[in-house]
């Protein structure tokens, strides 16, 4: 009868332990559930929700689902602007108009900037000491004739005056010479230094000149090119307009999602105090919430040694010697005095 008591004060501790665990258990579940709601309600506070905006010139436009999601934005320009925009969008087809007809315009330039090219490159094929050369004997093929005519006249002007054969001594290495025919002979050699200096020159500017052909022609690309972009700028000019136009309509949207932004910031700062606050409270009320008092009780009396001492005593008879005598209203079977109870 012993092992009935160590099974029944076992039973009772394992019972008390049971209900302990459910209590810890609903305690956890509550603690979560209370998160999960602290941070719904952080969720909610965060949500980007735009402010409508009406100006002069347009008005916002957001849509939301039935959760409270944002789903579409937009705005509508003011009817002012939007007749500015329809007067706009015209002068900007003409524009383009003038602009595609551009490139035919200018095509010439592109011609002459060709020409050019070519007429430069033929100037640059000799060096300046080919074209020096070329020079010297050009103006000596020129100088030739006046020069023959110039010897003949002298020589006739000698033989005649009988001064043909007079000859003067130079000095040093020099021969002896007609003063006459030296003279004209200096002269000559003077004016072929100038030429020579003169056909210097001459083969640098002839290679100077057929660099500016070559920069002539660039720029008349360059005029071909600013043109076309130049034909361009009233489209850009009117497609701007337009656009700044747009911007003022767009305005409103832009002050709404600004707004919303704002109070979506404002709204996390709070939603992180209230889930902060919540996961506080949960985790304060949990320790309470996982105690059972019933359960505690039951394990204390499985724990009681004077409960279980008894449980013992009950079912062993260690405890009272039973009583073999006959049985009157003053004693029981363990020997204990009863008081008489009359049916």
């Amino acid at each position: 009868m012993a092992f009935m008591g160590a099974l029944i004060s076992g039973g009772l501790g394992l019972l008390g332990s049971s209900m302990q665990s459910d209590a810890q258990q609903n305690a956890a579940r509550a603690s979560a559930d209370a998160q999960i709601e602290s941070a719904r309600i952080a969720a909610e506070q965060a949500k980007f929700r735009p402010v409508g905006v009406t100006t002069r010139f347009g008005q916002s436009n957001f849509g939301f689902s039935p959760e409270g999601y944002l789903t579409s934005a937009g705005y509508t320009v003011s009817p002012e602007l939007q007749a500015y925009q329809n007067r706009l969008s015209g002068l900007q087809g003409g524009a383009l108009t003038q602009a595609e007809q551009a490139q035919g315009q200018y095509a010439p330039l592109q011609g002459a900037a060709q020409n050019l090219f070519g007429l430069g490159q033929q100037y640059l094929q000799q060096t300046p000491e080919q074209v020096a050369q070329q020079y010297m004997t050009n103006q000596q093929a020129l100088l030739a004739p006046s020069r023959d005519v110039e010897s003949a006249r002298l020589s006739n002007q000698l033989f005649n005056t009988g001064r043909g054969g007079l000859s003067v001594a130079q000095g040093g290495n020099l021969g002896a010479a007609n003063p006459e025919q030296q003279a004209l002979a200096n002269a000559r050699a003077m004016q072929d230094l100038q030429l020579a200096a003169q056909a210097q020159q001459a083969g640098q500017q002839q290679t100077l000149f057929g660099a500016g052909l070559f920069g002539q022609g660039a720029n008349l690309l360059g005029g071909y090119q600013q043109g076309q972009i130049g034909a361009l700028s009233p489209f850009q000019a009117y497609l701007a307009a337009n656009q700044g136009i747009e911007s003022l309509g767009q305005a409103p949207l832009d002050i709404g999602a600004q707004l919303g932004g704002r109070a979506a910031t404002a709204g996390a700062n709070a939603g992180q105090f209230l889930y902060g606050g919540g996961i506080n409270a949960a985790r304060s009320l949990q320790p309470s919430m996982g105690l059972s008092p019933f359960g505690d009780s039951i394990s204390g009396l499985s724990s009681n040694r004077q409960f279980t001492s008894g449980l013992e005593k009950m079912f062993s008879g260690s405890g009272a010697t039973p009583y073999t005598g006959p049985i009157s209203e003053s004693t029981n079977y363990f020997g204990e005095y009863t008081p008489y109870t009359p049916y």
